[in-house]
């Protein structure tokens, strides 16, 4: 699809913390994670860093787009970075954690959406998912952080807040695109180097980045 087209049928919502930029019919890669993954001198810089792109694009009359990818781009290449070594709780890390949470997210695949690609980690989850019409993304994701949470505390023996409020998406554009966050979700366990991790789908052979 060209370029200007796409941009013209994407609408963009503003979260607490990234833009999301939204389309209907479009598939998406989504991370959200547990409350405590991620250091707060972490977030702080993250929310720092941000602001100044966001000041920066309006003095040099960049677009939204443009901003959102370079927000991208810090969230995937760094925040991910931070994720993938562990901090936290790291609940996901017990069994019946990890199995209550992929079938929530199976639960209503082909009802209220598509799933192409899911991960379980420890502290994060990825999900590339398509919407099915009539069913919106931020509805997708609250259903399922709010039955696993639920869950979770139960069997944890916990109150408090399970999942980061926020969550991380990037509207997937192409085949190409595609292919490349699907290999790269299957990668995330050996990048993080877990011995034996099974929470992932599809479970096809897998590439390590060179």
């Amino acid at each position: 699809m060209d370029e200007s087209l796409l941009r013209q049928q994407m609408k963009v919502r503003h979260g607490a913390y990234l833009p999301h930029w939204t389309r209907q019919g479009a598939t998406y890669h989504v991370v959200f994670r547990l409350a405590d993954s991620l250091p707060a001198h972490v977030v702080a810089q993250f929310r720092a860093e941000r602001e100044a792109l966001r000041t920066d694009a309006i003095r040099a009359g960049k677009t939204a787009a443009d901003v959102a990818e370079r927000l991208r781009v810090l969230f995937s290449e760094r925040m991910e970075s931070v994720l993938d070594q562990g901090q936290g709780a790291c609940w996901l890390a017990l069994e019946p954690l990890a199995l209550g949470v992929s079938e929530a997210l199976r639960h209503f695949d082909g009802v209220r959406y598509s799933l192409h690609a899911w991960c379980v980690m420890p502290n994060h989850v990825h999900v590339v998912v398509q919407p099915k019409p009539g069913h919106e993304l931020p509805a997708i994701l609250k259903s399922w952080k709010g039955f696993t949470a639920l869950q979770a505390n139960r069997h944890l023996g916990r109150e408090g807040d399970f999942w980061q409020p926020e969550y991380y998406d990037h509207l997937i554009r192409d085949g190409s695109e595609m292919a490349a966050t699907i290999r790269y979700i299957q990668n995330n366990p050996i990048k993080a180097k877990l011995t034996n991790w099974r929470w992932f789908w599809p479970d096809v052979a897998r590439v390590s980045d060179p």
